[in-house]
Order: structure tokens, then C-alpha cells, then sequence
């Protein structure tokens, strides 16, 4: 407690003389607000991510004519994840003797972090949200990027070859993909003119972006695309690829650390399909209904059911796409985000500012 107080003196918030001690202290529960909001994120995202495995398997079961998980838990086996995280939990953590210690305890931890940070700037509802930053768009996106640098320290780091080309394959199959994403989140901005995902959401009362013009429906398909491909899901789980790399850059890794690299690959799900509900799909919105939030406050958890239907809608598009398509080459992958998907994402700015500038829209008057 004593180094926390010193540390708020020395800070610029606190250093005109005129402020006393006991307003020093005041700031204090700002650090306890700070760490229930991040203990709130992450039970959110455990529980998630224990939800969308129970999902997967159950949605990837009745697409191969089976049923699924049934036993543990009672109804079809709902605490089949509970189980399966205790497993992790209490299983042995072993080390490869020739691995880089520190970079090998480091990389599941940078990538869990850059995942739960994620969160921060994703708005559920009306005001829901940790911090509604003015460039939540670029955090967002800027975010997602360190994820890869973690499983490129995770694949050298242990001193595995397959390890190691599932990292390059990650590293190369990021670098291109990001491009496309991030151009076409470029889209709803100049319609907007702001960074910030709730002005955005509040922009599509009454008419979500996805179709009010051409271009933000090009890009919100380029942009499912170019995020499926970001989380490492097939068809574009080359970084993986169980049949060639074992399992790629997670290899040697068992018990609590494995189960980091799985949690963040949903929670990179839950992030993605966040903002292509927020930007394309209204949020909170519902098409040609303005709700007013403003008149009870029941209508807050009203918004927060809509936008969790719709990003929950996207993570089964995801789901359903990895069971549905075979994984493609490496050399398709790459093909696909430099030659099509880039060009593309520069064509929809570019449309997307000339439909802006001479006032054009597929409904008229939104």
C-alpha cells in the first residue's frame, strides 16, 4: 500500500503541492476499479471460451451426424469444458531441456494478454464498455498484431522444427491478412468520421452499414474473410496444420500454458465477430427500429442480448466454415490475401470515399 502511495505522488496527476495527502489516498479506489473491471474481463473470457469449445464440438457433431458431447455435466454434456480446463490445469507442465526458458514461459502469457486487452475498447451495449477510447478501431487492430509476435516466440522458442515453421507460417499468413482487414474497417470510418466503435454502432440506428452501399458490403465480406484467416481458423489454419505440423508452434507445450494458446484463439473469435457486428451489423441496433435508450435502463440489457445474437451469429458463421471447407495450400493462402483480397480492400476505400463524397446510398434517405 505504501509504494502505491508513493508511487501516485510522484505522479504528474498529483503533483501540485496543493493537493493533500487524503486526496491522494482518494485515487486509490481507481486501482480497485481498474482491477475488478480486468478480473470481469477475464471471468468473461474463460467462461467463453469454455462455452465456444462446448459450441464447436456440438455444432461440429450434428454437421458429421453425431451428437456430440453428452455425458458430462447432464444436458448434452455442458461442463464437458469445465472438465477438460481441470484437466489442463492439474496436468504436468513440461519443458523441452533444449528450449529457451524465458521466451518459452513468455510466449503463452503475451499471447493471452493480447487477447483479454482486446476487450478493453468493444462495446456490448449503450455505455457498456471497459473503455471507449477514440481510436478503438487502430487499438483493436493494433492489439491483434502482437498476438503473432508471442507465437513466433512460442515456435522458436522450443526448439522443435514443426514448431518453428508453424511460427514462419503464422507470422507470413498475419503480415498479409491484417492488410485487408484493416483497410476494409477504413470503410465504415469515412462513413462515420470517427475511430470510435460506439459512434460507429450509433451511426446505424435505423439502417445497419452492410447494406447501405455496395462497398460496405464488399468489405464486410472481405473483412470475415481476412478475420478468419487472422485467428488461425480453417480454412486457413496452416500454423496448425495437424496433418503436416503436429500441431504447429504449440507443439511442445502441455497443462496451463497449452490451454492459453486455446483459450486465445476463441477469445481472437469472439474479438473478430465483436467488431464485424459493431461495424456492419449495427451492434446494439436493430434495422429500422430506433431504441431508445435513454428511457429505461432496462433497454442497456436489451442492446447487450441484440449485439451477443449477432457476434454469436458470426462466431457459428466461423464454426461453420471450418467444418464445412478443406484447408487450403500455403500457397493459396498467400495467393488469396495479396492478389484478391488486398486489391479489393483498396477498392472499397476508395468507392467507399466517392459513394461519401457525392452523397450515393443503396436506401435513400439513411
Amino acid at each position: 500500500m505504501e509504494s502505491l502511495i508513493e508511487f501516485f505522488k510522484g505522479s504528474e496527476f498529483l503533483s501540485d503541492p496543493g493537493i493533500g495527502w487524503m486526496q491522494e489516498m482518494a485515487f486509490l479506489p481507481h486501482v480497485l476499479a481498474y482491477a475488478v473491471v480486468f478480473a470481469a474481463v477475464f471471468g468473461v473470457f474463460g467462461v467463453f471460451a469454455m462455452f465456444a469449445i462446448w459450441m464447436e464440438r456440438k455444432v461440429s457433431a450434428h454437421m458429421q451426424s453425431r451428437i456430440g458431447p453428452m455425458r458430462t455435466g447432464g444436458w448434452h454434456g455442458w461442463a464437458q469444458s469445465l472438465a477438460d480446463g481441470i484437466k489442463l490445469f492439474v496436468k504436468e507442465d513440461i519443458r523441452p531441456g533444449a528450449a529457451n526458458a524465458v521466451l518459452w514461459v513468455v510466449a503463452p502469457a503475451l499471447v493471452f494478454c493480447a487477447a483479454i486487452a482486446g476487450f478493453v475498447a468493444l462495446p456490448i451495449s449503450q455505455g457498456w464498455v471497459v473503455n471507449d477510447l477514440n481510436l478503438g478501431v487502430f487499438y483493436i487492430v493494433a492489439i491483434a498484431s502482437i498476438e503473432v509476435v508471442g507465437v513466433i516466440m512460442a515456435g522458436w522458442s522450443s526448439n522443435n522444427k514443426w514448431s518453428l515453421l508453424g511460427a514462419i507460417r503464422e507470422g507470413a499468413q498475419v503480415v498479409s491478412y491484417e492488410i485487408p482487414a484493416a483497410m476494409t474497417l477504413m470503410v465504415p470510418i469515412l462513413m462515420v468520421g470517427s475511430f470510435s466503435l460506439t459512434d460507429i454502432v450509433n451511426a446505424q440506428q435505423g439502417s445497419w452499414f452492410i447494406w447501405q452501399s455496395p462497398w460496405l458490403f464488399i468489405a464486410a465480406v472481405v473483412y470475415f474473410v481476412s478475420s478468419i484467416a487472422g485467428c488461425k481458423r480453417a480454412p486457413f489454419d496452416m500454423p496448425e496444420a495437424e496433418s503436416e505440423l503436429v500441431a504447429g508452434f504449440h507443439t511442445e507445450y502441455s497443462g496451463l500454458r497449452f490451454a492459453f494458446f486455446f483459450m486465445e484463439e476463441y477469445a481472437s473469435v469472439f474479438i473478430v465477430s465483436g467488431v464485424f457486428a459493431t461495424c456492419f451489423l449495427g451492434g446494439w441496433n436493430l434495422p429500422f427500429v430506433d431504441l431508445d435508450f435513454a428511457s429505461s435502463g432496462w433497454m442497456v440489457f436489451v442492446g447487450a442480448l441484440i449485439c451477443m445474437a449477432k457476434i454469436m451469429f458470426m462466431v457459428f458463421m466461423q464454426m461453420w466454415l471450418r467444418w464445412t471447407l478443406p484447408r487450403l495450400r500455403v500457397d493459396q493462402v498467400m495467393s488469396m490475401g495479396y492478389k484478391y483480397l488486398t486489391p479489393f480492400a483498396f477498392l472499397c476505400v476508395v468507392g467507399a470515399a466517392v459513394y461519401e463524397y457525392a452523397g450515393w446510398n443503396w436506401i435513400p434517405g439513411v
